[in-house]
C-alpha cells in the first residue's frame, strides 16, 4: 500500500484538555446510606445540559462509591417540581418545595442528601477546510476538515440536610477534530464531552467521603 495514506494519519490525532475549579464550603461528608442526585439544567432557551452528560457523570461518581439515585427516575418521581420551567433555581426554592409535607417525605424516603445542578453545554465553536468527493461510483474523495469544540459546565452542590451551598466546580474542556480524506474520510474526534465528564466526575466524587458500606452505586 502506498505510504502516503498513513502519513496524515499518523501526524493528526484528534486531542482535548480540560480545566477544573473548584470551590468548597466546609465539610462535605456523605453518611451510610445517603444519596445523591445530579440534575441538569434545561431551563435556558438557547442550550441544555446533555443527558449524556449527566448519565456519564453518575457512572463515574457510582463507580466510586457513591450511592446516586438516576435523574430519570428522580424527575419521574417528583413530577412536575423538577421539570425545566418549574425546577428550583436556588436553595430558597429547594426550601419551599420541601416545606409541602407530602415532598420532604419522599425526600426523606431517598435518603436524599446532597442535590447537584449542572448546568452547561459542548458546542462547535470553529471550523476550517473542506472535502470534496466524486459523484461517480469509485471517485471516492478528497479533502481535510477540522473543527473545535469547546465545553463549559458549572456544577453548583446543594447540602439538603445543611440547608447551604457546600461547593461549586467549574470544568472546561476544549479539543480539535480533524478529518483528513484520501479516498476514505476517516475522522479524529477529541473526546470533549468525555474529557469533561471525566475530569468532572472525578472532582465531585473527592467532594463526598462516604463513612459506613464501601460501597453502593446507582440506586435501582
Amino acid at each position: 500500500m502506498n505510504p502516503v495514506y498513513f502519513v496524515p494519519l499518523l501526524l493528526l490525532t484528534g486531542c482535548s484538555s480540560v480545566t477544573i475549579d473548584e470551590f468548597r464550603q466546609g465539610s462535605t461528608s456523605l453518611n451510610s446510606g445517603e444519596s445523591i442526585v445530579i440534575l441538569g439544567r434545561r431551563h435556558a432557551n438557547n442550550y441544555e445540559t446533555e443527558p449524556s452528560l449527566i448519565n456519564c457523570l453518575q457512572e463515574t461518581m457510582a463507580d466510586k462509591g457513591l450511592k446516586v439515585i438516576p435523574e430519570q427516575e428522580f424527575l419521574d418521581e417528583f413530577y412536575p417540581f423538577f421539570e425545566p420551567r418549574t425546577a428550583p433555581l436556588n436553595l430558597p426554592g429547594i426550601n419551599k418545595l420541601r416545606g409541602q409535607d407530602k415532598l420532604a417525605e419522599r425526600m426523606s424516603q431517598k435518603n436524599l442528601r446532597y442535590l447537584i445542578w449542572v448546568d452547561g453545554n459542548t458546542e462547535t465553536t470553529s471550523s476550517v477546510g473542506s472535502i470534496s468527493c466524486a459523484l461517480v461510483p469509485g471517485g471516492g474523495c478528497l479533502g481535510f476538515g477540522s473543527w473545535d469544540d469547546e465545553a463549559g459546565y458549572e456544577s453548583v452542590i446543594w447540602d439538603l440536610k445543611r440547608e447551604v451551598v457546600a461547593g461549586r466546580i467549574h470544568t472546561s474542556a476544549k479539543g480539535t477534530s480533524y478529518m483528513p480524506a484520501v479516498v476514505i474520510p476517516i475522522p479524529l474526534l477529541a473526546q470533549v464531552e468525555s474529557e469533561a465528564c471525566k475530569g468532572l466526575g472525578n472532582q465531585l466524587s473527592e467532594f463526598f467521603q462516604p463513612q459506613g458500606e464501601p460501597s453502593h452505586g446507582l440506586q435501582n
